[in-house]
């Protein structure tokens, strides 16, 4: 009898128990879990174990192709040779793969079914054969197939035998195709990881995406990467062609092509992934799609780019090959695509920051220019003794580090002199950030000023960083301070002396390096009597205070101020005045000016809006001149000027203090300011509300 093809002995008798020792040497065959390259290596072992236990004259091993329905032949042994594939018929091949069943054919001289299996083994000259399927527990694999040259039965230890055996057989093929998909799912993953990698190490597109290309290589095959952007600027694709394998790139590495084109900029309109072949590249008539087949580009595969619900491009890999197989890889490259979208849009931010970081750098550059052109103190204009004494003060602080007071009624210029201080100092290339206690809210401050945690309050929906931050190694500027709650000002005490604090919500100490510029237009002496203000911290503010003298006590810098505020507005409102009459500018000299530069910048803005033609106009009846004349020369004090003047403003607004047509903004104050004069010298409602 025949052991194994070719070979003549009597098979040895062997008892059941004795079956297992064959199954555990089949299974510590070499390679069985180690993927498809060594697959066959591990079948041939297979098979001489096979051939020591079992006659054949053939034997063959054949995978199941459910989407054909087809079997695959993937080792055979014997004096004849199959077909590789075979098609798996209801009535016969469909009994072992789907019912999970041995065929076994005694004689195919007499057999009448299985006409497909018989008309094949007849061929071969054989005359007996016995299909088992290759089944797990999970899958039905495929079939083993022993085929022999004489007639007769298969014995029960010989189908025994082989059902087991076609079950380790099943089991090495799982494992093997288990273990291919795995490499492939590492290979994908290190592919992605690889992706990110060139992704963050560089914000240039064209290079990161070259390291892309050569990262995909190692998964997908293709001969050739492109990129291609869109350009809303021109309606176009912006391609680049960045990684050619097999020769020099002979199209330029940037064009600008019409999105009907060229298949990325079909992939673009669309939104979706497109596969062209041939024969799709050959109708799209463009030079630029021409030039690629000249090439020998046969087929693309090209993926939209999208990021944050914009579509920027698309990704597409090109092939020399008529046939090549993108789609088995579309899942890996979808999200290769994803993270080639999120890398673009960050780029493009990137670059579009960069560009605007070097238009305020220059933009810095010329005001910096700018404001050294005028003296150093920017727009501070006069040339008066009591001007220059408040100058001479800054360029002494200046230098040091120490905290600022500067003291002036609302409209003196405190926040320019506070500026000044800053250019002036060896912190000018720090941020210069300020703060208006008066206009933000006493809930809300301490959170404009130290900042606060995500969920530190209701509404904190994420963390805030706050001005003392902001400010740090650079110059803070607290305009108003005296208008700071007393439960606050502890909290800014500490900052002063130990330089540190914690955001609202947080437990982290932040350490900041700030110098602390405080403006104020109240008498903060008093309010440390009336215990409105503490006393350590006035002391703290008061290092070097600066008092600004009002407008009134600097007339001789009227005429000044008011031709530079002539020629700055007129030129933003795009008029031409080239002459102020010099009764104007007596008379601007003799108003006492209640909300001092401010008022007078607000009331030239005016008269620039009302004046016709290159003489300025001004609405002098409004300054009440003769009205401060006649209560001066009766004796009444400066207060009961300004105090008249207020009331007959707030009549004229119709008692209305806010707004654009308030009384403040005729004035040329702000609310709080005015409120704040009101309450200081008695006005109530009563006396300008009809």
């Amino acid at each position: 009898m025949q052991r194994g093809p070719g070979r003549h002995s009597k098979i040895t008798s062997f008892r059941l128990d004795e079956l297992p020792r064959h199954y555990r040497e089949l299974l510590r065959t070499p390679s069985a879990t180690s993927g498809w390259p060594n697959l066959h290596a591990t079948f041939s072992e297979l098979l001489n174990h096979l051939a020591e236990n079992l006659r054949f004259d053939h034997i063959g091993f054949a995978l199941h192709d459910p989407a054909r329905d087809v079997v695959s032949v993937i080792l055979q042994a014997g004096e004849h040779e199959f077909p590789a594939e075979i098609p798996v018929l209801r009535k016969s091949l469909g009994v072992v793969l789907n019912d999970h069943k041995a065929i076994e054919v005694q004689d195919v001289e007499t057999e009448t079914e299985f006409d497909d299996l018989v008309n094949s083994v007849k061929s071969g000259g054989f005359r007996s054969f016995r299909i088992v399927p290759l089944t797990t527990e999970r899958h039905t694999l495929g079939s083993l197939a022993v085929v022999r040259k004489e007639p007769g039965a298969f014995s029960d230890q010989e189908a025994r035998y082989l059902d087991h055996a076609a079950q380790l057989v099943a089991l090495v093929l799982e494992n093997a195709l288990m273990a291919d998909v795995m490499g492939r799912e590492k290979a994908h993953l290190e592919t992605l990881v690889d992706v990110n990698s060139a992704l963050v190490r560089s914000l240039n597109v064209q290079k990161l995406f070259q390291d892309v290309s050569t990262s995909i290589r190692r998964i997908v095959s293709h001969d050739f990467a492109h990129l291609a952007l869109y350009d809303k600027t021109c309606d176009m694709m912006r391609l680049y062609v960045l990684d050619f394998a097999s020769q020099p790139v002979k199209v330029m590495p940037e064009a600008l092509v019409p999105l009907s084109e060229c298949a990325s900029g079909m992939a673009f309109l669309q939104g979706e992934i497109m596969v062209f072949r041939r024969a799709d590249l050959q109708s799209i008539d463009s030079d630029y799609t021409r030039g690629l087949l000249e090439l020998g580009v046969r087929s693309m595969c090209w993926f939209p780019l999208k990021s944050r619900g914009r579509k920027l491009g698309a990704l597409g890999l090109g092939s020399l090959k008529e046939d090549a197989a993108f789609e088995d890889d579309l899942p890996l490259l979808t999200q290769i695509a994803t993270q080639v979208a999120m890398a673009v849009d960050n780029a493009r931010a990137y670059e579009e920051i960069a560009r605007f970081k070097d238009k305020l750098a220059k933009e810095k550059l010329y005001l910096e220019e700018e404001m050294r052109s005028q003296n150093n103190f920017g727009e501070v204009v006069g040339n008066s003794q009591a001007l220059r004494e408040v100058l001479q003060q800054v360029e002494i602080a200046a230098p040091s580090d120490a905290t600022v007071l500067v003291l002036g009624e609302t409209g003196t210029g405190k926040e320019l002199i506070a500026r000044a201080v800053h250019r002036l100092s060896s912190r000018r290339e720090g941020n210069f950030i300020k703060l208006n206690c008066a206009a933000i809210p006493s809930g809300l401050l301490e959170s404009e000023l130290f900042g606060h945690e995500k969920g530190a309050f209701t509404g904190a929906v994420s963390q805030k960083v706050g001005r003392l931050e902001l400010a740090d190694k650079g110059t803070l500027f607290l305009d108003e301070i005296g208008e700071i709650a007393t439960e606050l000002q502890p909290k800014l005490l500490r900052v002063l002396q130990d330089h540190e604090f914690e955001r609202l919500g947080g437990v982290k100490t932040i350490r900041v390096n700030i110098r602390l510029i405080a403006a104020t237009n109240r008498d903060l002496a008093q309010a440390v009597e009336e215990h409105q203000f503490r006393s350590d911290l006035f002391y703290r503010l008061n290092v070097f205070p600066i008092r600004l003298p009002p407008l009134r006590e600097r007339a001789g810098d009227i005429p000044m101020l008011v031709r530079y505020f002539v020629q700055k507005l007129a030129r933003r409102m795009g008029k031409n005045i080239d002459s102020i009459p010099a009764e104007l500018l007596r008379e601007f000299e003799q108003w006492h000016w209640p909300g001092n530069v401010r008022e007078l910048e607000n009331f030239i803005e005016r008269s620039i809006i009302l004046t016709q033609g290159n003489v300025l106009f001004a609405p002098v009846a409004e300054l009440r001149i003769d009205l401060a004349h006649a209560m001066r020369k009766s004796g009444s004090r400066l207060e009961d000027v300004e105090r008249e003047y207020i009331l007959r403003t707030l009549r004229e607004s119709g008692g209305v203090i806010a707004g654009i047509r308030g009384a403040a903004a005729r004035l040329g104050m702000k609310r709080t300011t005015l409120q704040s004069k009101m309450q200081r010298l008695g006005i109530t409602r009563d006396e300008f509300e009809t």
